[in-house]
């Protein structure tokens, strides 16, 4: 991280790791874990961004109530946050209680190709034995957003005050466009920004979920009561975005006349990726950096240009690509440009993105949720065969701390 000239690391803390019962003793090896962590990092100079939960929910508490899906999941998580931000909070600003809270609902009780892989026929690979992703992603979504607000009137009332610190949820985005300028194209844009991003977004900045989802889903949708409304409404300090790709989209509302719905139908459009850049073999996403400034200006335009930290960002490549990689050097160069472009509006007197830090995905090659060791992100290559799992650094590594450093980050 020195090496590269870093000086904020993104993290997440294991719930399982550090109570693994999911409520009750702190695990302490657990506990000194993180404690090292964070105290090389602040020895560094580094600061520290800690996500509370990425995808690993206790299995005992899936077991005993079927996590997300109960609403007993709010108490828990609170008290296990509450552990984080008593143990870490004195020296970690930086919280963020949910990585991609939409594809985490989506992929774990729609579709189910990631934890807790719960979903019901006609919907998913298969291969679930359990769910229903007509109602789950929904319950869950909205018991999500609850454990989130209460984690945040925790912080806010019993640490923010002395800590000084920010917390805020991240989601995944893409930039929607339509495939077409008809009407019924360019309403489908909007139906998936409302039903991807909104579905968080709007409680979170007006208290109930966008109108088009209440409509499309019916009954399938909670309601907030009225306190729990104000709770969720205004429960952040900022928003992290991932962003890789854009997304092409049409109009497919035939869809709202299959039975049963899940989310997706409900949503009706059909998401076209645009990926002709590259065979698939060499890069995965296709170099789109006005996308970026797509999803800040959607943000800006729609919910009041809240503080965005760009949690991720990168170019994902085959593992065997090794140290060279000038498709990600080329990636990553046009999508800082693209966010330096989205802040600059201010100079032409307008108001730029309100975006306060980035990061790209992913420091070294690691184990990918979606993608094993097959197709790796890192700025670093680690052979994975090696024992030492060595790390080098890639050209993309060289470009990107030349940027960090103020360096010529001409590699010609």
């Amino acid at each position: 991280m020195v090496e590269t000239g870093l000086d904020a690391y993104r993290f997440s803390i294991s719930w399982s790791r550090l109570i693994p019962n999911g409520r009750g003793a702190v695990n302490p090896k657990g506990l000194q874990y993180y404690n090292n962590l964070i105290n090389e990092l602040i020895n560094y100079g580094i600061e520290p961004h800690v996500t509370l939960m990425h995808t690993d929910l206790p299995q005992v508490l899936e077991d005993q109530y079927e996590g997300f899906l109960n609403s007993k999941i709010i108490e828990d998580f609170t008290t296990y946050v509450d552990v984080c931000f008593r143990e870490f909070g004195d020296r970690v600003s930086y919280w963020t209680t949910f990585n991609e809270a939409n594809i985490f609902v989506m992929g774990g009780y729609d579709v189910g190709i990631t934890p807790p892989g719960r979903c019901s026929s006609p919907f998913g690979p298969g291969n679930c034995n359990k769910g229903n992703s007509t109602t789950e992603p929904y319950i869950a979504t909205h018991n999500l957003l609850l454990a989130h607000a209460s984690a945040v009137k925790l912080y806010k009332e019993k640490y923010q005050a002395k800590q000084h610190g920010f917390i805020g949820i991240n989601l995944l985005c893409y930039h929607f466009t339509p495939i077409t300028d008809t009407r019924e194209d360019i309403r489908a844009a909007k139906r998936a920004y409302d039903f991807f991003i909104g579905w968080i977004m709007h409680p979170l900045v007006n208290g109930d979920y966008p109108e088009i989802m209440k409509k499309n889903g019916g009954k399938r949708i909670p309601i907030f009561t009225n306190n729990e409304s104000k709770k969720v409404k205004g429960s952040f300090d900022f928003i992290g975005v991932n962003y890789y790709a854009a997304m092409v989209t049409k109009d497919n509302s035939m869809s709202l006349s299959a039975h049963p719905r899940d989310y997706f139908a409900d949503m009706a459009v059909q998401w076209i990726s645009i990926n002709a850049s590259a065979p698939q073999e060499q890069v995965m996403f296709p170099n789109q950096p006005w996308g970026l400034e797509g999803v800040l200006e959607h943000f800006k335009d729609v919910y009041e240009n809240p503080l965005i930290f760009i949690h991720e960002n990168g170019q994902l490549e085959n593992h065997n690509t090794s140290i060279n990689d000038p498709n990600r050097v080329e990636y990553l160069q046009d999508h800082v440009g693209s966010l330096l472009d989205a802040l600059s509006f201010s100079l032409t007197c307008r108001n730029g993105s309100n975006t306060g830090g980035y990061f790209v995905w992913s420091l070294m090659d690691v184990y990918e949720l979606l993608f094993g060791f097959d197709y790796t992100f890192g700025l670093y290559y680690v052979n994975f065969n090696d024992q030492n799992l060595t790390r080098h650094p890639k050209l993309s590594q060289k470009w990107y701390s030349g940027f960090l450093k103020g360096e010529n980050t001409n590699l010609d």
